[in-house]
C-alpha cells in the first residue's frame, strides 16, 4: 500500500478539522477570531483557491496562507449521466495521479453523494469492483472532503442542497479510521458544512475493532454492516475479511454498538441469485439477528466482470423478506441507480483505466 503522498511544505488546509485550523493559525500568532474567518471561507462561502481569499482575509495572512498552504482539489478525469438524469458518477483525479469514484444520486426533494475513503480496497470483496482491484493507498482527510465539495458546488448551480452522505464509495472506511473520522469531523462541524450526524451512514465489512471504536468514542454516524453470508464459510467466500473476523465475533461488537450506542444497525445483503437468496438462506440471516436493533437492506446484485453472479429475482428477493419478517426484521430494497453506467463501487474506474488489480494489503 502506498501512503497519501504530500508536498512537505504545504498544508492542505481541507485536510485539518476546525480546532487543529486553530492551532495551525495559532502557531502564526492568529487568534481564532482568523480561524472562523478561513473556516467561513472555505466552507459556507466554498472559496476554490487561496487567491478567493482576498478581501475576505488580512492581507498579510492570505499571503502566509499562499507561502505554506494549500487548497488541494481533485480534476474530473471521467463523467458519467444515468439516462433517467438522477444519477451523476465522477471519476475524480488526486494530486499524485490517483483516481476515486464519487456518485451524486437524486431522489425527489433530496440529494445523495456516495464518497470514497481509500483508493482501492483491501477487503477483496469478490463480487466488488474495488475489491477485485486491491489497495493503492488511504485517502487523506481533505480527499475526503473534497469529494463532498465537489458534488455541492453541482448542487449550488441548479439551486439544490446536500442532504445525505454515506461512505460507501472506494474502500473500507474502518480500515482508514483516522482520517475518516477527521472528515467526518469536518463535514458536521456547524460552523462550515454542517451536514447532520443523522444523514452520514458509515459502511464496513465488519471491521471489528473499529466497530467497537465507534462505540466507546461516540461518533455520531450511523452504521452498515455488509454481511452477504450467515455462516461462517459462506460470508467468507464472499467477504474473505470474515476468516479474520467471524461471525460470532462481529455480532458480539454488533451487539456491543448497539446497546451503548442506543442505534439501530442497517444490516446489508447483496441477493446473488443461487448464492444467497435462498429461504434457507434468510431463515439463518433471521435467526443470527432476532432480538437485535436492526433493518437489513437487501440489494440485488450490481454485476461486475470479475465476477459471475447475477442479481436475484423479484419473486426471490419478496421471498427473502417475508422470512425476514417472520423474524420481526425489517428490510429495505436498496434501490439500484445508475446501473447504465457503472455506479457501483469501482465499476467505472475498472471501465476507464482497467487497471492492474494489486497485491491486498493486510486490514
Amino acid at each position: 500500500m502506498q501512503p497519501a503522498p504530500s508536498n512537505t511544505s504545504l498544508v492542505n488546509l481541507y485536510d485539518l478539522p476546525r480546532a487543529a485550523l486553530g492551532e495551525l493559525l495559532a502557531g502564526w500568532g492568529y487568534s481564532a477570531f482568523h480561524r472562523d474567518a478561513l473556516w467561513g471561507a472555505l466552507y459556507r462561502r466554498q472559496v476554490q483557491s487561496l487567491d478567493a481569499l482576498d478581501g475576505l482575509l488580512r492581507p498579510e495572512l492570505v499571503a502566509l496562507l499562499r507561502e505554506r498552504a494549500c487548497l488541494r482539489r481533485p480534476a474530473v478525469h471521467h463523467e458519467a449521466f444515468s439516462s433517467d438524469g438522477y444519477t451523476h458518477k465522477l471519476l475524480l483525479r488526486q494530486h499524485d495521479g490517483q483516481t476515486i469514484e464519487t456518485v451524486l444520486m437524486r431522489f425527489k426533494g433530496r440529494a445523495t453523494v456516495c464518497i470514497s475513503t481509500q483508493a482501492g480496497c483491501a477487503m477483496g470483496c469478490v463480487f466488488c469492483a474495488t475489491g477485485q482491484m486491491g489497495l493503492v493507498r488511504h485517502l487523506s482527510p481533505g480527499e475526503i472532503v473534497a469529494q463532498v465539495l465537489h458534488v455541492t458546488g453541482i448542487l449550488r448551480e441548479s439551486g439544490e442542497s446536500l442532504r445525505n452522505i454515506v461512505l460507501m464509495g472506494m474502500g473500507e472506511p474502518l480500515h482508514n479510521y483516522e482520517a475518516t473520522m477527521e472528515a467526518v469531523d469536518i463535514l458536521v462541524d456547524h460552523s462550515g458544512l454542517s451536514i447532520g450526524p443523522r444523514f452520514i451512514t458509515l459502511s464496513t465489512v465488519g471491521v471489528v475493532p473499529g466497530i467497537r471504536r465507534l462505540a466507546d468514542e461516540d461518533r455520531p454516524v450511523h452504521l452498515a454492516v455488509s454481511l452477504h453470508g450467515a455462516t461462517d464459510e459462506e460470508r467468507a467466500a464472499l467477504v474473505p475479511v470474515g476468516k479474520r473476523w467471524p461471525l460470532d465475533e462481529l455480532m458480539e461488537a454488533c451487539r456491543y454498538y448497539s446497546e451503548k450506542r442506543k442505534r439501530r444497525i442497517f444490516f446489508e445483503w447483496t441477493l446473488i441469485a443461487g448464492k444467497n437468496d435462498t429461504a434457507e438462506q434468510a431463515h439463518v440471516l433471521g435467526r443470527l439477528l432476532q432480538g437485535m436493533d436492526a433493518h437489513v437492506n437487501v440489494i440485488p446484485l450490481n454485476p461486475t466482470v470479475g465476477y459471475g453472479g447475477a442479481p436475484s429475482s423479484p419473486e426471490s428477493v419478496r421471498a427473502f423478506q417475508d422470512v425476514l419478517a417472520s423474524y420481526g426484521l425489517p428490510s429495505t430494497v436498496r434501490q439500484r441507480r445508475g446501473i447504465d453506467i457503472d455506479a457501483g463501487c469501482g465499476q467505472l474506474k475498472a471501465a476507464v483505466e482497467r487497471p492492474r488489480r494489486s497485491v491486498p494489503a493486510t486490514p
